[in-house]
């Protein structure tokens, strides 16, 4: 990295009284900068050849002085940033010689933003969605390694090229889904928007550079599929388990998050004698109230002399997320069902296949699944098309069609 300086009279910048301002150039590897003196001098005073101001000019001694200390503090500033081995430029060289923040790096912006999640957890924040933030951040670090050798980038460096370069590498290095990498992109816009509140920059690159959600598939289990699951006999413990939670699943529409934390008191007893599971969703922090089917207040009679060491005062015995989703593919192979069997299937399947498919209308399945908006519940509406195969089958034989 090669840094130096020299003088420069800006006779382009003339003053009414002939006088010119004096202004140092900085220049680094490729890269110019220029800072001013605030010294202005007549053009025939200046030495272009010794860089300073000649002897006939009656201040050149005190002029001359604070030059070369304005180029020791320009070379000091150099050596210093050297030093700390932080990535920087000339900008940065000249905002600090003039007394303003150096620009931030992203990943500067982006450690901050985990250290907030990671203060309200359970405030506002679950420990998955630092997860998640912390696994988009090492993707965004291992992209600038590989594309720019940098550990950091400015903020001011980011802009439509770097987003796109960066979308095109989630998606050929780490071969992502176009929503996965939608939902990286979500992270670092959120991040950019954070960064603006901070005023370090003015405009979030993102309002030019768009990434398209698709419609996701939301695939689910049929009344038959989910039967062979039910009346399987599994002699393993530890499946028996898995299946008795992903039953319940089914049954209750409750995603992982959600069944692993439901306690003796959130099941209660209504006015109409019927019994309900009363939650907050983990996600939303909307309300849930569910009814409880014959099948799913089963396995929690099943569970309740269960030892209390492995329940840890939970309704069910709930192994971790990642646990439950790999035994659940052992569950499949064992059961027959050709599907990727995972914990968010149980929540689909309670939509579509339970409630949804049998007639109760999307309002009550919204408000059942805890639901901010009904567009999100009619994602699950849009798979009927045996439920619409059945209404016209009716409808032609009421017609006679």
């Amino acid at each position: 990295m090669r840094f130096y300086t020299n003088y420069v009279i800006k006779k382009t910048s003339v003053r009414k009284n002939g006088a010119v301002p004096i202004c140092i150039r900085l220049t680094l590897n490729q890269s110019r900068a220029e800072v001013s003196t605030g010294i202005t001098i007549s053009p025939s005073s200046w030495d272009e050849v010794r860089q300073l101001i000649a002897e006939d000019n009656r201040d050149a001694e005190v002029y001359n002085n604070r030059l070369k200390k304005m180029i020791s503090k320009l070379q000091d500033i150099y050596n210093r940033l050297v030093s700390v081995g932080d990535e920087f430029d000339i900008v940065d060289i000249k905002n600090e010689f003039i007394g303003e923040k150096r620009t931030k790096g992203i990943l500067e912006v982006f450690d901050y933003y985990l250290k907030t999640i990671e203060n309200n957890i359970g405030h506002g924040y679950a420990f998955s969605t630092l997860q998640h933030y912390r696994v988009s951040r090492k993707k965004l670090y291992q992209f600038m390694m590989s594309v720019f050798n940098r550990q950091d980038v400015k903020l001011s460096q980011i802009d439509y090229n770097f987003l796109n370069q960066l979308d095109m590498y989630l998606k050929t290095e780490f071969k992502v889904h176009q929503n996965t990498a939608w939902n990286y992109h979500k992270h670092l816009r959120r991040v950019l928007n954070l960064a603006i509140s901070m005023n370090y920059i003015s405009k979030n690159p993102y309002s030019n550079f768009k990434v398209k959600l698709l419609e996701p598939h939301r695939d689910f289990l049929t009344m038959g599929e989910l039967k062979q699951i039910e009346i399987k006999n599994i002699e393993l413990e530890r499946l028996s388990i898995v299946r008795d939670v992903f039953v319940f699943a089914c049954y209750t529409g409750l995603s992982f998050a959600d069944v692993s934390k439901l306690k003796n008191d959130h099941i209660q007893i209504r006015d109409d004698g019927n019994t309900w599971i009363i939650i907050n969703r983990t996600k939303t922090k909307s309300k849930c109230i569910i009814p409880l089917f014959t099948k799913a207040l089963q396995i929690i009679k099943k569970y309740k002399e269960y030892p209390q060491s492995m329940l840890n005062g939970k309704v069910l015995p709930v192994s971790s997320n990642q646990k439950l989703n790999c035994y659940l593919k052992e569950l499949a192979v064992i059961c027959g069902v050709k599907k990727n069997l995972t914990m968010h299937m149980a929540r689909h399947t309670f939509a579509t296949t339970i409630t949804l498919s049998n007639g109760v209308p999307i309002e009550t399945v919204s408000r059942i699944l805890g639901h901010n908006s009904l567009k999100v519940t009619q994602i699950y509406a849009r798979v009927l098309e045996n439920k619409v195969s059945e209404d016209m089958n009716v409808l032609k034989d009421k017609l006679g069609l």
